[in-house]
């Protein structure tokens, strides 16, 4: 790590201004990317902002053979202002058969994956209104899920079909017409997925009832009672068999479900409990109750890798422990427990819970899970044994571009959202210095912002209050910027001065450091020299708390 850091230092040693100008011009060869579509899908225009999305009923029909579905959504939604014209989102390979407005067809264009609907009169601001979709096609085939978004048709080892849909990123419309934003959310659903018989469907929620059809297809409607993001719907569909438990949580008895393959069976039943509740335990402790008590908690074999699909956790691990056996951080510790049940369910807190207004902020999503997987560590093996993996996670960062993505045109930032973005967080709670405090902080975001979407701004603001100090600086320089700060050391008339090296206007983060062999101490440097006030210190013999702290040094 230390030819890493060195190395990371080095590049961090270019001028403010050639940094500077070609972050410009890489923003502006973004920027040039960009299309007519991805501001149809990632801009909240009026067209979109004069709804607000207070209901849906998904009822859709799948010919796996044909790899083909057909059926309807409804929209119940509450008017925000006056209009006559909205928007919703369909991919353009599925046709709109009809748009059915107080019993009758509306008018409505398309432009690419984007559908306008034009109404008789004027929906007026306050009011609450419906109107239902009808649509069909061969949806987008998932080739690699749940990295590439779509359906997923596969068999299972016995031959029978093994189905499911994940779109996260690319967006829920890929396979259902929906208002497909994330900063509105959809207060309740059901979902009612038709399946060939002798098959079953699980999706988000709780059943609520199961109806044998003249067509030889069964009907299973299932109910959410709390918000959930579009990514988050899904149909799982195979020859499931359910065994059940119960874990006595922060709000009472929590449901859990368990839907796998009859193969499968065995193997669960010792699996998934061994990892499910000591994840509740350590969650509920650093987060507060698990969001979804009303919808349950459940496990749903799949055959991709696994999705934080809202209360339907996507499981495809193969009941392994680890990342299908490896250990993402190279400590040992990640081989310890199954890192899909406890990564994928982490996001019931964040990005289920708590859930970005724009995918460009989907940092706030992937970086607390990331970083929830130390945690459960530490509630598990103690906290040397969290901050060792989270040290070690590392490995997986490639510092290649900002974590925050780009607003408005659907477009999130680098992969170092994950690793990045979770050594970080233990940044911040180490110069909070107070572990009480933090586990206070991520329970108070969980509360405050609870079935709620949030910002970038919201999220910092919030740590800035609640700890009493100002991380602002400090989150731009690793959320905005790919560089590392370099804290330079520099000697003059044998006294050690010190000062950042960084991109982000005033930035001062307070860090660790100490005389080799003596106890770490808070310096706070700025970006102008300033003397390093410990006793004995010299270039020599500082020493940076690299194991809590991500950065590159410099001594000059």
């Amino acid at each position: 790590m230390k030819i890493k850091q060195l190395y990371l230092a080095a590049l961090t040693l270019l001028s403010t201004a050639i940094i500077n100008q070609q972050a410009k011009a890489q923003l502006l060869k973004e920027k040039e990317q960009f299309t007519h579509a991805d501001s149809l899908r990632g801009m909240l225009t009026p067209l979109r902002t004069c709804y607000d999305i207070n209901y849906y009923h998904l009822d859709v029909k799948f010919d796996i053979d044909k790899k083909f579905i057909s059926g309807s959504n409804q929209f119940k939604f509450t008017a925000t202002q006056d209009f006559t014209k909205l928007q919703f989102d369909l991919f353009a390979n599925l046709k709109i058969e009809k748009v059915v407005y107080k019993g009758k067809e509306v008018a409505f264009t398309r432009d690419g994956n984007a559908a306008f609907v034009t109404f008789p009169q004027t929906i007026t601001k306050g009011s609450k209104d419906e109107f239902t979709v009808y649509y069909s096609g061969n949806p987008t085939i998932a080739v690699n899920a749940p990295w590439d978004g779509g359906v997923v048709f596969k068999k299972d080892s016995l031959g029978k079909p093994f189905v499911a849909t994940a779109c996260e990123g690319i967006g829920a419309s890929i396979w259902w017409p929906t208002k497909d934003h994330l900063s509105d959310e959809v207060d309740s659903m059901m979902i009612s997925i038709s399946v060939p018989k002798g098959l079953k469907d699980v999706s988000n929620g709780r059943l609520r009832k199961v109806t044998q059809l003249k067509d030889g297809y069964t009907r299973f409607d299932w109910f959410v009672a709390n918000p959930i993001n579009n990514y988050d719907v899904v149909a799982n569909i195979a020859d499931y068999v359910h065994f059940e438990d119960t874990y006595m949580g922060e709000k009472g008895k929590l449901s859990l479900d368990y839907w796998v393959l009859p193969t499968s069976l065995e193997k669960a039943k010792k699996h998934f409990p061994a990892n499910v509740k000591p994840m509740l335990k350590a969650f509920e402790h650093w987060f507060g109750p698990y969001p979804f008590y009303e919808d349950g908690y459940k496990l749903v074999e799949t055959p991709h890798l696994g999705m934080e699909h809202q209360s339907a956790t996507a499981y495809g691990n193969r009941f392994l422990n680890g990342y299908l056996g490896y250990d993402m951080s190279g400590t040992g510790w990640g081989t310890k427990w199954d890192y899909i049940i406890v990564h994928e369910s982490g996001h019931e807190w964040f990005g289920n819970n708590i859930t970005g207004k724009d995918l460009a902020d989907m940092w706030v999503h992937e970086s607390f899970t990331c970083y929830s997987e130390s945690l459960f560590i530490e509630d598990n093996w103690g906290k040397k044994a969290g901050l060792d993996y989270n040290y070690g996670l590392r490995l997986t960062i490639n510092n290649d571009s900002p974590i925050v993505g780009v607003y408005n045109v659907n477009k999130e930032g680098s992969g170092d959202m994950y690793s990045k973005g979770a050594v970080f967080l233990n940044m911040i709670r180490t110069i909070i210095n107070d572990d009480e405090k933090w586990r206070g902080i991520l329970r108070g975001l969980n509360k405050t912002f609870y079935h709620k979407t949030v910002t970038y701004d919201d999220v910092v603001g919030f740590i800035n209050a609640q700890s009493g100090m100002n991380f602002s600086a400090i989150f731009d320089q690793y959320l905005h910027y790919r560089s590392l700060p370099v804290l330079e050391f520099t000697s003059h008339e044998n006294k050690l001065y010190c000062r950042w090296i960084a991109e982000a206007k005033d930035f001062n983060m307070p860090i660790r450091v100490r005389v080799k062999g003596g106890e770490y101490k808070f310096i706070t440097p700025t970006r102008q020299l300033s003397p390093v006030e410990i006793a004995g210190a010299t270039k020599d013999n500082i020493e940076i708390d690299y194991l809590n702290y991500y950065v590159g040094s410099l001594m000059d």
